[in-house]
């Protein structure tokens, strides 16, 4: 499914300012670092397992209890979870025998600055 999106004529870009990502022109080591979360996240199945997360309200919640939420297996649950952990995304610890994860909303924060437009 694609929705088309009209391009505005030439007269209303003309009286318009110029719009810049975030809060301003990213560096090199900026570039490769948000590309390489953005590319974690285009897995259509951890974007899926992050809005249970969020969901259940950035909560702690262990791979038990996501299995449980998703119709995925554990270990592609543990699989995705250890890339979204390695990206920087997730927080990981062990509590006993359960593994938690909880989301680290610093880093979409820095995500939702990097699209902004305006």
């Amino acid at each position: 499914m694609s929705a088309t999106h009209p391009l505005p004529d030439a007269d209303v870009l003309d009286n318009q300012q110029c719009c810049s990502l975030g809060s301003g022109p990213l560096t090199q080591d900026e570039s490769v670092h948000y590309a390489g979360l953005f590319k974690v996240l285009a897995e259509p199945a951890r974007l899926q397992m992050l809005s249970q997360l969020a969901a259940a309200g950035c909560r702690p919640v262990s791979v038990g209890e996501l299995t449980e939420m998703m119709e995925l297996s554990q270990p592609t649950i543990s699989h995705h979870l250890k890339v979204m952990t390695e990206a920087g995304l997730l927080d990981r610890r062990r509590d006993g025998r359960c593994v938690i994860h909880q989301v680290r909303p610093e880093v979409f924060t820095q995500l939702r600055t990097v699209l902004q437009i305006g």
